[in-house]
């Protein structure tokens, strides 16, 4: 019968530090929500793109600039183009430099209205024209 005793009563104390542990845990302070309305996610990338023209002759050179937001110096940025379905990446590609800034080169041989973009870094630009002729 000691045996039967103690198995209840170790039972019992169990169940009443489970429950005194989950009372615990209820009755603590939560975390202010306004706190974690107060602290900065973290900014997402977003890239600019702007040509130099809107018209240029087959395989003729031309610029395409703009800048960048929550990228670091130096990460690379390259042209695609749309070719079909698919945004395909052209050769043309630069690293950000530390104001965030890029401007690069480029000479595009396919005729008609090209659709363009940038991307690098997790970020693509809104999309751009550039007619060849």
């Amino acid at each position: 019968m000691n045996r039967a005793y103690r198995l209840a009563a170790a039972g019992v104390l169990s169940a009443a530090l489970v429950a005194g542990t989950a009372a615990a845990a209820s009755a603590a302070p939560a975390a202010p929500a306004a706190h974690s309305a107060t602290a900065k996610a973290p900014q997402k990338a977003t890239l600019t793109a702007k040509a130099s023209v809107g018209t240029v002759g087959a395989w003729k050179e031309f610029r395409i600039s703009g800048t960048s937001t929550g990228l670091k110096a130096g990460t690379k940025v390259a042209v695609q183009q749309k070719q079909g379905a698919k945004w395909v990446s052209l050769p043309a590609g630069v690293g950000v430099n530390k104001t965030g800034g890029y401007s690069l080169r480029v000479k595009l041989g396919i005729k008609g209205v090209n659709q363009l973009r940038i991307a690098g870094g997790g970020a693509i630009s809104p999309v751009f024209t550039v007619t060849v002729r």
